[in-house]
């Protein structure tokens, strides 16, 4: 058995750093905000939209870039949801929110002072032939204030859509995680257990994907959401009270994102993957996502399959206990996708 790790583009960012390498098979149209858009508590707002007519079964890569400042300094939630309609307005299929908190206009530590970028991505594929509707959805909430709002910030707030069907391309997602993180198939790392491999060992049927025949490689991304467990949250199970520390502990991550290509006998003939990279996670964030992506991932015709799998390593470093959020009734938090580049 062969293993190779390959470096070949591969990128990891988060969110307030670089755009990740965009490659989707063909072009991809950019729909850009024009002017600054206020969007309030409790009240979901459709920042930007593009309608797409789609054959039966035909696929298209959704991802939105949400960049937000606030009119206030206090910790407000801040998600960037992405979904599809179709021409009655009735959501159809998964959706994709990507979430953090908003620490404050006075934050310092963004890349741009005040300014919290959050991306999301989202594979649609339509169900039947039709017309359909995919947008990028702004969502704000406090439990203490009312009197806010965060603003939509022009141009660095994006919705791009794949022009032409991504052929073959797969949608992964963990399973049920609930906000509470009582559900029995929710993860934690750092109470009991210091690691985890999304997709992979965390209860997710390991799917193993075929590139297709004629593809020349591969593009894969991923977007792990994080939360962190500290004293008194209600977002976390009470049974891992006892490994919980109080808030401003932050919680510190090693995480890496890994595409492996198989060979006849189902083992690892060839990974790709990004480097494993260490962050601190701040308990005022609380709701952290990592976004990954791995560009031009060869298809080695020495491994005689062009079968993959995706996975996500990780490890609890050090801090308060984290819990991977997972799907919440039809909004999925982590996911993947796998795209053929012909």
């Amino acid at each position: 058995m062969r293993k190779v790790l390959s470096m070949l583009m591969a990128v990891l960012f988060i969110a307030g750093s670089a755009q990740a390498a965009q490659a989707d098979a063909g072009p991809v149209t950019r729909v850009t905000l024009t002017s600054a858009n206020n969007f309030y508590p409790r009240a979901e707002e459709r920042i930007l939209s593009r309608t797409v007519t789609l054959a039966s079964g035909e696929s298209r890569h959704v991802r939105g870039r949400l960049e937000a400042t606030s009119s206030v300094t206090q910790i407000v939630a801040m998600n960037n949801t992405l979904k599809c309609v179709d021409s009655t307005g009735a959501v159809v299929g998964t959706t994709s929110t990507s979430s953090r908190n908003h620490e404050g206009s006075d934050t310092t530590y963004y890349a741009s002072p005040g300014h919290l970028p959050i991306y999301a991505d989202l594979l649609f594929t339509a169900p039947s032939a039709g017309t359909y509707t995919c947008g990028l959805y702004a969502y704000t909430a406090s439990s203490s204030l009312t009197d806010y709002h965060l603003t939509a910030v022009a141009t660095n707030t994006w919705l791009e859509v794949s022009d032409t069907n991504q052929v073959g391309a797969r949608w992964w997602q963990n399973p049920t995680c609930n906000s509470t993180g009582t559900s029995s198939t929710c993860t934690y790392i750092g109470a009991g257990t210091s690691t985890a491999w999304v997709f992979y060992n965390d209860g997710t049927p390991v799917y193993k994907w075929n590139a297709a025949s004629n593809a020349t490689s591969v593009q894969a991304l991923a977007n792990l959401e994080l939360t962190t467990c500290y004293t008194g949250t209600a977002s976390c199970s009470s049974s891992i009270d006892a490994y919980e520390k109080p808030r401003g502990t932050n919680a510190v991550v090693d995480v890496r994102f890994e595409m492996i290509q198989l060979d006849t006998t189902a083992h690892t003939c060839r990974t790709t993957s990004t480097t494993t990279s260490r962050k601190t996670i701040r308990d005022d964030a609380h709701h952290y996502v990592a976004n990954f992506a791995l560009s031009d991932i060869p298809i080695d015709p020495t491994c005689g399959t062009r079968t993959f799998i995706m996975r996500i390593f990780v490890q609890h470093v050090s801090g308060n206990p984290i819990k991977i959020d997972g799907v919440q009734t039809t909004t999925s938090l982590t996911n993947g996708i796998a795209m053929n580049i012909f």
